[in-house]
């Protein structure tokens, strides 16, 4: 989830340095980064990451937004070429083609969306309403979230289960093109008959 402007306020008042983790903001709308934030708190660190939005998950580029006094003592430690060339590369087509990438976002969010509706008519299933990522998670109800994973699997359907306390019943559909919820939804209806 997101934190509340107000509770973030109440951190950043504290003698500690803040970080923040906005992987998935590209997915939440452009009012919920707070990147901007960091010029008014010298405590803050904004994280962000090509991962999610741009699809680079691989390759593991990502940037920080941090406060000058921070940003002077990160660079005494920074690795040299800790960003590989395939990232770099990847990074700087990221940024060129901007505006596709926030379209294929937009299309995500839309599916995600829909995930969130169609999931909920199926009664072993109850996805949390709100999400701001990329993804679904779904509380699994009278069913074994493991096995209904497995069944998926059978199905040629893909979702993660975690066997971690607190989340032994649920399971994380990400959001992708409609016909894989097309193939998403089929499959579970025939898991339900």
């Amino acid at each position: 989830g997101l934190i509340a402007p107000d509770d973030l306020q109440r951190l950043l008042r504290l003698p500690v340095v803040v970080v923040l983790d906005q992987a998935y903001v590209e997915f939440a709308g452009p009012e919920a980064s707070l990147t901007h934030w960091v010029a008014d708190y010298p405590n803050l660190v904004v994280l962000r990451t090509f991962s999610k939005w741009a699809g680079l998950g691989g390759l593991r580029v990502g940037y920080g937004v941090f406060p000058p006094a921070i940003i002077e003592q990160l660079w005494k430690i920074k690795q040299p070429y800790n960003v590989n060339v395939a990232g770099n590369r990847a990074a700087l087509a990221s940024l060129a083609d901007h505006d596709h990438l926030l379209g294929n976002v937009a299309r995500l969010v839309a599916e995600r969306d829909r995930l969130v509706r169609d999931l909920a008519r199926f009664e072993f299933l109850q996805p949390i309403p709100g999400s701001r990522s990329n993804f679904v998670l779904c509380r699994v109800v009278d069913r074994d979230a493991a096995a209904l994973k497995l069944g998926l699997e059978g199905h040629g359907v893909l979702v993660r289960y975690f066997a971690k306390p607190g989340l032994e019943n649920y399971i994380r559909v990400s959001a992708g093109r409609p016909a894989d919820t097309d193939a998403l939804l089929a499959a579970l209806a025939e898991l339900a008959g």
